[in-house]
């Protein structure tokens, strides 16, 4: 891993790797996740952690530091973000914000409904910031909704933070200069997924659809699948060009090749974890296999450790 990367590493990818590098089977992830959420280490980390700033292009930059990154399109008339962060880092992010220009945020859109993603709602929405989000998130930040793999259930978003623009199709705004394309995906990370395209930029933001350099999370219990992350990736990498710079959900700024490479991680271990399922082999003795094993130096350092990557994998797929 170069430095860079782990330099611009997200909260969750720092908070992650404390508590999944253990996971060396699924008994031991449950005893793990049992003991401390990786949620509560997380939510601890964003309350004190920096904001790191990132310039894109024109007046697009990326903020890193509260869970998720969020892209920012800054100018006279306020601020779109894509996505919020999480609510505990508010000083920090609102300084960042303020960096680059003291106009109000009028605009957030969801990728999708993980906390790390939607939890900062709260307080953007203060503001009176229009919140734009799939059906799905709407639906499931409304409600309680519990994730096993994090032992830890969310409570629903206060009335004011739930998305008040829900997108049942693809929708194009035009503001700051940009046209802002809204692209709806099937079911992919989760069942709540969008992407976000600037297009005189050239900058995409893929929420979780992309984690640059390191093994991603896949909400196998609320709709999301590796041959869904597959298949979006696919989607997407055939709309863009090789010039775009791409925000990932989580880790540095990455480019088209650093997308395709990330695919071709994602159906490699597939590839080998279905055919190993199909020959009737148990997730341990899949483990034991070492699917990711020529992945591992690049992708396998921090955030979802090897052995948790393969059993995500393995209980995501038919």
């Amino acid at each position: 891993m170069t430095s860079r990367l782990l330099s611009n590493r997200s909260i969750l990818s720092f908070a992650l790797a404390t508590v999944v590098a253990a996971s060396a089977t699924n008994a031991a992830w449950a005893q793990t996740a049992k003991a401390v959420s990786p949620v509560i280490k997380i939510n601890q980390a964003a309350a004190t952690d920096p904001i790191e700033t990132t310039a894109l292009r024109g007046s697009l930059s990326m903020l890193s530091g509260s869970g998720g990154n969020i892209t920012v399109l800054a100018g006279k008339q306020g601020k779109l973000l894509v996505d919020a962060g999480i609510a505990v880092s508010r000083p920090r992010v609102e300084a960042a914000l303020d960096a680059l220009g003291k106009t109000p945020i009028k605009y957030v859109i969801n990728t999708h409904y993980h906390w790390d993603h939607t939890d900062g709602n709260t307080w953007v929405s203060e503001g009176g910031a229009k919140i734009l989000a799939t059906q799905g998130t709407v639906r499931r930040v409304s409600e309680v909704t519990h994730v096993a793999y994090w032992d830890f259930t969310f409570q629903p978003l206060p009335k004011r933070a739930i998305p008040t623009e829900v997108l049942k199709a693809d929708k194009t705004l035009h503001f700051e200069g940009q046209t802002v394309e809204v692209r709806l995906l099937d079911p992919s990370h989760t069942d709540t997924d969008l992407y976000v395209f600037f297009k005189e930029a050239n900058v995409a933001s893929l929420g979780d659809l992309f984690w640059n350099g390191v093994y991603p999370f896949i909400d196998n219990e609320h709709g999301g699948g590796i041959d869904g992350m597959i298949k979006a990736d696919d989607a997407i990498l055939a709309r863009l060009d090789d010039n775009v710079i791409i925000v990932p959900g989580h880790g540095p700024v990455g480019s088209k090749k650093q997308l395709k490479d990330f695919r071709d991680m994602l159906a490699g271990i597939r590839d080998k974890v279905v055919a190993m399922k199909k020959a009737g082999k148990s997730l341990d003795e899949v483990i034991a296999a070492k699917p990711t094993a020529e992945y591992d130096a690049i992708y396998g350092h921090f955030v979802i450790a090897p052995d948790f990557f393969t059993r995500i994998v393995y209980e995501g797929v038919k």
